[in-house]
């Protein structure tokens, strides 16, 4: 089967194939990555190096001619001093070679066909040349690398040394398996200095194709391996130089090396069309849901929302097929909560304003009888100096906006400052432990009993209160649940809301409804993290219902919200499905 009707006869598999990367930050359902082209592009990668991507034609001088011509060149090298003359070479066992090449074909390695790790000695130290750290250098499939300049003098030591024409791979995890490597360039006066976290590799001979030897150094195979010779501790792993010298590669004849570079540029480029074509879909999919959601949004009363719903309910299995499209409907569905859209109003509830003047009685005599907690005592010195709040939007009948504090009967901040941590004790949450709405079990940490006393000496959490981040990232919550002892974490709030009048689940939806975070965005101060300060979050605006309807809220939005869950299992089912059929594809075209 032609490569082209292998992508043409299982577009179906390749295009659909997405995988979701998960991100910082609420709301957020991650990145989507476009798996099933990526395993195409794989695919006609391992391909090429494989000799199943062009035909061979029996008149192409054999690779073993090519490597004799290059032995030859290697002698002249030796002769004029500009490389040292190699030990005799181990053959390649036949447990070392992967796979079985076509006619015409030999394996070689690395160190039979260039010099590895070679130093540039100049002796102007004024000269510029170029310097190229890791960022600079690309995972794209040309070989490409930006630079700067810099003079000898500056970099000469602790750097590694390459020229025009030598060929480089990262060799320090991640970067390695994100195939980070390069062919230089057009480096500045033909010399170039760069991270030590390079292999390089400068062939003997210009009769050499630099990017068919990149392709193998990118090639699935190529990676698993090294992978696999990694050593060193987790995030410091790196390839050794004796993987690179001695790993097997593929030589083709060099006409068919021209060959296999021209048809996988041609394939690329195909896949580049189908990537864009995949996203320029997505996008206008994603936008088109979101439109559409708008107009519940803007809905003047729930009876109109219920006709704008029932025209999108009608397309629902067209509309939200990904779990972006579903996530943006969970956002909606918060905002209309919150605008006091989702459930009808009832004139007999009491007013939101003679539960908050109630509210207002009861929080000040607590307080008023607590003053011995110094904690009491700020509380009231602030809620005095709170005024009159404009609400953000147009709010329902009986409804008031208040700001946070109000509500509250403690509002503090966390004890700033990274506790001491503990193998085992009472749980500490941090920011990272706070996601949608839910408590993220994983890098949970640990305090001792007295370090928790000393961390929660203003407020101790209780369950029923709220956890509120103030940064890294802004503006997620969660209520503390029953049974638990928790210590609060550094950038975060307690929020605990006056019970008897307040739900505080229906607080928990007001703090993470989009628009919120939207305003509160605007007070954000920092120059690399922006954060919001405990004023700010003492002031966020919160609309009012009666609490009644606050239980009614809950309700609905717990219903609406399970569904997208449901929604959002199904999605990512089928997608699964998806790449188990990209990969299965993929492992059956290259055996």
């Amino acid at each position: 089967m032609s490569v082209e009707k292998l992508i043409v006869d299982h577009m179906e598999t390749w295009t659909p194939a997405l995988q979701t990367r998960s991100t910082a930050g609420r709301g957020s359902s991650g990145k989507i990555d476009l798996y099933g082209i990526k395993k195409l592009r794989e695919l006609i990668l391992e391909l090429a190096v494989r000799g199943k991507l062009v035909p061979q034609d029996p008149n192409d001088e054999p690779a073993s001619e090519l490597l004799k011509r290059i032995e030859v060149e290697k002698a002249v090298l030796v002769k004029q001093g500009k490389i040292k003359k190699q030990k005799p070479l181990p053959e390649i066992s036949e447990e070392e070679k992967p796979f079985e090449l076509p006619e015409g074909w030999e394996w070689a390695t690395l160190t039979r066909i260039a010099e590895i790790n070679p130093k540039i000695d100049v002796s102007d130290d004024e000269q510029e040349i170029s310097f190229i750290p890791m960022p600079l250098i690309s995972t794209k499939f040309d070989g490409s690398h930006e630079f700067e300049i810099k003079k000898w003098k500056d970099v000469k030591k602790g750097y590694t040394h390459f020229a025009n024409g030598d060929i480089a791979i990262a060799k320090i995890t991640p970067c390695f398996e994100n195939s980070k490597a390069a062919i230089f360039s057009g480096l500045k006066n033909g010399i170039g200095v760069g991270t030590t976290e390079l292999h390089v590799a400068r062939p003997f001979s210009d009769i050499i194709n630099r990017k068919y030897l990149l392709l193998n150094f990118k090639s699935p195979n190529f990676l698993k391996s090294g992978e696999s010779q990694m050593t060193g501790s987790a995030g410091q792993k790196r390839v050794p130089r004796l993987f690179f010298e001695n790993n097997p590669i593929p030589f083709p004849p060099l006409q068919e090396q021209e060959r296999i570079i021209i048809r996988f540029t041609q394939l690329m480029s195909l896949c580049d069309q189908l990537e864009q074509q995949s996203l320029t879909s997505l996008d206008a999919h994603q936008q088109l849901v979101e439109t559409l959601l708008g107009t519940l949004a803007d809905s003047q009363n729930t009876g109109e929302l219920a006709e704008n719903w029932a025209r999108i309910s009608e397309h629902f299995d067209t509309l939200f097929t990904t779990e972006a499209s579903v996530d943006a409907l969970k956002q909606t569905i918060l905002q209309l909560a919150v605008m006091g859209k989702l459930v009808p109003q009832d004139p007999n509830d009491e007013p939101a304003e003679n539960l908050f003047n109630r509210l207002c009685i009861t929080r000040n005599l607590s307080l008023q009888n607590q003053l011995e907690n110094k904690e009491a005592d700020i509380m009231l010195r602030k809620i005095k100096k709170q005024k009159l709040v404009t609400p953000p939007f147009k709010l329902p009948e009986n409804w008031i906006c208040t700001n946070l504090i109000e509500i509250c009967e403690y509002l503090v901040d966390c004890h700033n400052k990274t506790a001491p941590y503990v193998d085992a004790g009472i749980p500490i949450i941090r920011t990272t432990n706070i996601r949608n709405r839910n408590f993220q079990e994983q890098d949970l940490k640990f305090v001792n009993k007295e370090t928790y006393e000393f961390w929660s000496r203003r407020c101790a959490p209780q369950p029923g209160d709220i956890i509120f981040t103030r940064e890294a990232p802004m503006g997620e919550a969660l209520i503390i649940p029953p049974n638990v002892q928790w210590c609060l974490g550094q950038r975060t709030m307690l929020i605990r809301v006056m019970h008897e009048f307040i739900s505080n689940e229906f607080i928990l939806l007001a703090l993470t409804e989009p628009l919120l975070l939207e305003r509160a965005s605007k007070h954000a101060v920092g120059l690399t993290v922006k954060h919001l300060r405990v004023g700010d979050v003492e002031t966020l605006n919160i609309p009012l219902p009666p609490l009644n309807e606050q239980y009614r809220i809950v309700a609905k939005v717990k219903i609406l919200l399970s569904l997208c869950d449901k929604a959002q299992k199904k999605i990512k089912s089928a997608q699964q499905t998806q790449l188990h059929l990209a990969d299965a594809l993929t492992e059956a075209a290259i055996n």
